[in-house]
């Protein structure tokens, strides 16, 4: 990959689009999201990777959960702060979710439910926050306030 600032595209094309050949380029942006470009092939060789191995993972969840949280536990080792219960759960949605993104090429779903789910086993993390988690909610929001009674 190689890196230009985003005004290059503009001013030195003839040295931004000939790296396409070779690699991906990003574009640096102070005022905004990046940009990055990258040839269609490449794009469409790494889709069909994705939705490919998105497949295989979701096979092998069907046929052996524990194995298939063992394998996402390996890139994602916060899964062992998940309760046991709420694993297969966790696993099902990610999958789902990173199976939909390589069929349409829209993975920001997957990516919102990987930090939703990261955020929860963060929670879970904090003995005192999981302790609060593990009992009945009362449905009031929390301890009232004094005079609010």
């Amino acid at each position: 990959m190689k890196t230009f600032p985003f005004s290059a595209l503009a001013r030195e094309r003839n040295e931004v689009f000939p790296e396409l050949d070779v690699a991906d380029v990003l574009l640096e942006r102070r005022d905004a999201e990046n940009v990055w470009l990258v040839r269609d092939e490449r794009y469409q060789a790494a889709r069909a990777a994705l939705l490919t191995l998105a497949r295989s993972m979701t096979i092998v969840a069907r046929s052996n959960q524990v194995l298939a949280e063992e394998a996402l536990a390996e890139d994602l080792p916060w899964l062992t702060w998940l309760p046991e219960h709420e694993r297969p759960q966790c696993v099902r949605e990610l999958l789902a979710h990173l199976l939909a993104g390589a069929d349409t090429g829209e993975l920001l779903p997957y990516a919102r439910a990987r930090r939703s789910w990261t955020s929860t086993a963060l929670a879970w993390s904090d003995p005192e926050i999981a302790r609060d988690l593990a009992n009945p909610f009362d449905g009031t929001g929390g301890q009232p306030v004094e005079g609010d009674e």
